[in-house]
């Protein structure tokens, strides 16, 4: 079961292609920007499999057991396709999907847990040579004897378990940062009705420096004023499309989400989605089935409460 959320539905663009690497398969992802989250369904005889990501170009997030991981170009990590996991990105991005058996990646790392949503740099040695192996894989995947193709999945396996090892020392100190980010997002959100939620009373919140705060959101690849007031949007997509809120004007939606300004709002809305606030109202699809599903799919992986406007 997957649920997609599209930011600008009608400018989207993708495609997808798999190709067969001995018993493996390994698929190109290439698309603009896009959320999805999958539920896989409970099947107690279904073969359970591992994906390992390969992030070619752009930056894409991956979610997974309460762990969240930014991947940049020449980036890896591992999903267990087992168990829930979601993906987000602001802008176009390409991406390898290797589908391995659960039990081979098992093997490989003899760990009783497995290390999902961990990155794999691609600017470290081993993490550079993975990338180009399976660069190498997808390229040359129908000119490989079965053989080859064997040797090759061995290699790679090889190096990603290398890989796996090596970081295991970082582990701690990866974690840490992790979990901090999360409780300065997890502040945002719930913080993001107050107009006057800013760099400043997050820091102060979180208990650092302004530029501390900075250099741990440098991983988005965006300042934090840029993630609130993409948060904002979102909220405020999401309302507009909520037939429950369709006697609130736009306004009493954007001022209650933090903006203050109705023709700054509809500018950065309209930059954002590709329409104006009116007009993605009026559009069929808002409020429909999909968007139900992406608010379910909301709340399952976003910490924050459900509103309800000041009467």
């Amino acid at each position: 079961d997957c649920r997609f959320q599209f930011r600008n539905r009608r400018a989207f663009h993708g495609s997808i292609e798999t190709k067969k690497v001995g018993s493996l398969d390994l698929s190109r992802f290439s698309s603009s920007s896009l959320r999805f989250a999958k539920f896989p369904i409970e099947n107690a005889h279904a073969e359970k499999f591992c994906t390992v990501i390969t992030q070619l170009e752009g930056v894409r997030s991956y979610s997974q057991n309460h762990r969240v991981v930014i991947l940049g170009p020449g980036d890896s990590t591992l999903i267990d396709s087992a168990f829930p996991w979601s993906s987000d990105c602001l802008g176009d991005c390409v991406r390898l999907y290797l589908r391995a058996p659960h039990w081979l990646i098992e093997n490989r790392l003899r760990l009783t847990t497995l290390p999902v949503a961990h990155r794999i740099s691609g600017a470290s040695t081993l993490g550079a040579t993975l990338f180009h192996l399976a660069n190498s894989l997808y390229r040359e995947a129908e000119h490989l004897s079965p053989e080859e193709a064997t040797g090759m999945i061995e290699a790679y396996f090889d190096i990603w378990s290398a890989c796996v090892v090596h970081r295991g020392a970082e582990t701690g100190v990866i974690r840490r940062h992790v979990e901090r980010c999360s409780r300065i997002e997890t502040f945002i959100e719930e913080h993001l009705a107050n107009p006057a939620l800013n760099p400043a009373t997050i820091a102060a919140a979180a208990g650092m420096s302004v530029r501390h705060l900075h250099r741990l959101f440098a991983y988005r690849r965006c300042t934090v004023g840029d993630w609130i007031r993409e948060r904002r949007l979102e909220r405020c997509r999401r309302d507009l499309g909520d037939p429950r809120f369709r006697e609130r004007t736009i306004t009493d939606i954007a001022f209650y989400w933090g903006f203050s300004e109705s023709a700054h709002f509809s500018r950065s809305f309209k930059k954002q989605f590709g329409v104006s606030p009116r007009a993605f109202r009026s559009q069929p699809w808002a409020g429909s089935t999909a968007d139900e599903q992406t608010e379910r799919v909301e709340t399952l992986l976003s910490t924050s409460s459900r509103h309800s406007y000041p009467n």
